[in-house]
């Protein structure tokens, strides 16, 4: 009996060491295979990895440390001047300034050709840390006065290389209001891009699988407000600042109206022109107010016309100024709205209420002289 026990306690030791063995192998196993997926992983990716030490670093030399950012500017391309009122498609270029202007060595190669072969390879690297990579453009407007369309807002670049002239610029879409007074308005332009920021030469990689790879790439993040600027040209700009008189149904009356220019340009030879529909209507639409220097107010007449069977409100009459501008071309304004209220006509004594008046008056004198007359005889 005390054999057997001393038999089968030495089976469950040895099946406890082998589970602790194979739990140990496994482990083992699990910690390698999380290891080689850190080295491959961002190796393979080629991307940013972060400023942490990552396992990768043991299988890579960084040799050389380069100096330079990429330097984006922008520029607008056609004129920059516009109308009021105006919805343009705004194309803007984007130029990489950026150099290389110094190299410092960080591991020195001693002797061994093959860490020289790798080292002048990496300065090859090197040079591309000043091409700007993902790059994102959002157009932005600090004036009410200025809309981009949030469909247009932000456009994107795979790479811009330093000195090279991208072969399709970016295009925004804004409309500038009426209202925008002349002068030079900045549209932001918020650019976010990566660059290379450091390349490391790889060693030994295959062992982890990896082929075809000699170096690993790390990026770093940047952005610039950039500024474009545009002009609203300066031109005469027209407001209704009085009106006079109102309409009454079946009548012609005169309504005067008093136009202002509040440009900051003289308006030549300028000539309004009135536009009504029915129940309204009109004796002479167009009516001529001469040049109007910035600030200078005419007034034009109008004889406007309502239907009896016209409903009693306000109606919006549209009107609008033809003038030459200081290019001396022919240019119209926007609508201006002319605000008039119609009423209803006084009531008239017409002929037929006359005549009957006139017979009852005469029937009256004769009733009264008849019974005077009896009056006389009694």
């Amino acid at each position: 009996m005390t054999g057997e026990r001393d038999c089968a306690g030495m089976r469950r030791t040895l099946s406890f060491s082998a589970f602790t063995a194979a739990f140990t192998v496994a482990f083992t196993v699990v910690l390698v295979l999380s290891a080689l997926a850190g080295y491959m992983l961002p190796a393979a990716a080629d991307t940013d990895t972060s400023d942490l030490l990552l396992p990768n670093y043991v299988f890579s030399t960084n040799y050389y440390d380069s100096f330079g950012t990429p330097d984006i500017y922008a520029s607008l391309l056609g004129d920059p001047e516009f109308e009021r009122g105006e919805t343009v498609h705004l194309k803007v270029t984007l130029v990489n300034k950026g150099a290389i202007y110094g190299f410092k060595y960080d591991t020195s190669v001693g002797t061994d050709k093959h860490d020289h072969s790798l080292s002048l390879q990496e300065l090859k690297y090197e040079t591309r840390r000043t091409t700007a990579v993902g790059i994102e453009a959002e157009m932005i407007s600090g004036t009410p006065y200025i809309e981009v369309k949030p469909d247009t807002s932000i456009q994107t670049m795979e790479s811009l290389f330093p000195g090279e002239i991208p072969e399709h610029p970016l295009t925004f879409t804004i409309t500038i209001s009426n209202k925008a007074p002349a002068g030079v308005y900045y549209l932001q332009l918020p650019v976010s891009y990566q660059y290379q920021s450091q390349v490391r030469m790889t060693k030994n990689v295959v062992r982890l699988g990896l082929t075809g790879m000699d170096h690993i790439t790390h990026y770093a993040s940047a952005n610039k407000t950039l500024l474009i600027p545009i002009y609203v040209k300066a031109s005469p700009r027209f407001e209704v600042t009085e009106i006079s008189g109102n309409l009454v149904a079946g009548e012609k009356q005169t309504i005067d109206v008093t136009y202002k220019n509040t440009g900051v340009v003289t308006a030549e030879d300028a000539t309004v022109r009135i536009v009504v529909m029915r129940p309204l209507s009109i004796e002479q639409s167009v009516v001529r107010l001469g040049t109007m220097a910035p600030g200078e107010s005419q007034t034009a007449s109008f004889n406007v016309v309502a239907d009896s069977s016209a409903v009693i409100k306000t109606y919006g009459i549209d009107s609008e100024i033809k003038y030459y501008d200081d290019q001396g071309e022919i240019t119209l304004s926007d609508n201006l709205e002319v605000s008039v209220p119609l009423r209803e006509a006084e009531e008239k004594i017409g002929v037929f209420m006359l005549s009957v008046f006139g017979v009852m008056v005469l029937l009256l004198y004769l009733v009264v002289n008849v019974l005077r007359n009896l009056k006389k005889y009694e």
